[in-house]
């Protein structure tokens, strides 16, 4: 018996499953991982449609937008994922953040 791709597994979990945080998160990765970020980018905005606290998609959209050349909009995530990031406490993800500012603004 010959396995679906990653892709179209989530795909498929997806048609039952169409507001699942992780899935939604899971494709996005996979369309990141191909190099595909324009539905990289849709996929994340769709997580946050879903849980706008999910907070890994800030950073994830602050590196999509890098990516296609939107510094300005990769700014703009990564400053709402510090505001999260503080407001849940989570010292790792406020690094990271912070970090990824830090290299985009100098």
């Amino acid at each position: 018996m010959e396995r679906l791709p990653r892709k179209e597994l989530i795909y498929d979990m997806l048609l039952k499953e169409p507001n699942d945080v992780f899935l939604n998160y899971a494709l996005a990765m996979e369309h990141l991982s191909t190099n595909e970020f324009k539905e990289a980018e849709l996929q994340f905005k769709k997580v946050l449609s879903i849980d706008p606290d999910y907070l890994p998609c800030y950073y994830q959209l602050g590196q999509v937008n890098e990516k296609l050349g939107s510094n300005e909009q990769a700014i703009l995530f990564y400053q709402q994922g510090v505001a999260l990031a503080n407001k849940q406490g989570n010292k790792k993800a406020l690094g990271e953040l912070n970090e990824a500012l830090w290299m985009l603004e100098d």
